[in-house]
């Protein structure tokens, strides 16, 4: 029988009972089909409008963070765990071999939430900020999920990403940030090519991080600017790196120098000295 759960003095909510699952076919396991799948995730997702979140911490962020929950399909251990978060959500409880037939891949976090997506932010939300990364094409999901967290973590206000970046609300890219994505502001750039002049007419300094001829060492790039400088790093894609184009429009090209042969660091990695030096 469900429950019903005091959640203040207007309303009460109502805690459905968990639904035992044990065919990985049950059409109600849909949103948790092929989590694996790139391809089919960025279909069903975009059309659905959802997003999956996998483990308690994460999922509980992205509960308290104020996403509101389609479904959950949990291992049974973890109803007690996460109960608070429900609300009227339905709850499926599955073995951990129903799981995996349906993710795809093991569950051994034994918790996955299905949520709707939101656009929370815009271009123009975040040029009232500081400190901003701007992540150029970047295609890997734990890239734009580390580069997130390190955002976050290193005190930077936001992400802007350009329209052909990974989606920071897939699977991997949460798990990646662990939920600083449901509380990072981040947006997608309204156009690439008009991105950069934006953000120097809105009075950033647009550092470049490349390895072209003319870059200067970071901590340079550092001391030159100054302590009320507004900031926007430019990363770029894991191989080729940023574009001619992104770095001819910065206002100062900057590199991480490397020893014992090593050209460059990935992606990520470099963001969060990036970050670091530049904050």
């Amino acid at each position: 029988m469900a429950r019903l759960v005091p959640a203040g003095l207007r309303q009460t909510v109502i805690v459905p009972d968990p639904i035992d699952v044990t065919d990985p076919s049950d059409p109600r396991l849909a949103d948790y089909v092929a989590l694996r799948d790139a391809s089919l995730r960025r279909h069903l997702e975009s059309e659905q409008g959802l997003f999956i979140a996998e483990g308690e911490k994460v999922i509980r962020r992205a509960v308290e963070a104020g996403y509101r929950p389609r479904s959950f399909m949990l291992a049974p251990r973890w109803l007690d765990a996460l109960r608070d978060l429900i609300g009227g959500a339905p709850v499926y409880l599955v073995s951990e071999e129903t799981a995996e037939r349906v993710s795809g891949f093991h569950v051994h976090r034994g918790a996955l939430a299905s949520l709707h997506r939101e656009t929370r932010h815009t271009m123009a939300d975040l040029l009232a900020a500081r400190r901003l990364m701007v992540c150029e094409d970047i295609v890997d999901h734990t890239n734009v999920g580390a580069i997130l967290r390190n955002a976050a973590g290193l005190g930077w206000d936001g992400v802007l990403l350009s329209p052909r970046c990974a989606d920071p609300l897939y699977r991997r890219a949460i798990k990646t940030s662990m939920g600083t994505v449901f509380s990072l502001p981040w947006a997608r750039l309204d156009d690439w090519g008009s991105a950069l002049p934006a953000l120097r007419a809105s009075g950033f300094t647009v550092v470049a991080l490349a390895l072209s001829d003319d870059a200067v060492d970071l901590d340079e790039a550092a001391a030159g600017l100054g302590t009320d400088a507004r900031v926007a790093v430019l990363l770029g894609t894991e191989g080729a790196g940023l574009s001619r184009c992104w770095i001819e429009q910065a206002d100062l090209v900057a590199r991480i120098p490397m020893r014992a042969g090593v050209d460059s660091l990935n992606v990520a990695a470099a963001s969060a000295i990036a970050g670091y030096v530049l904050r």
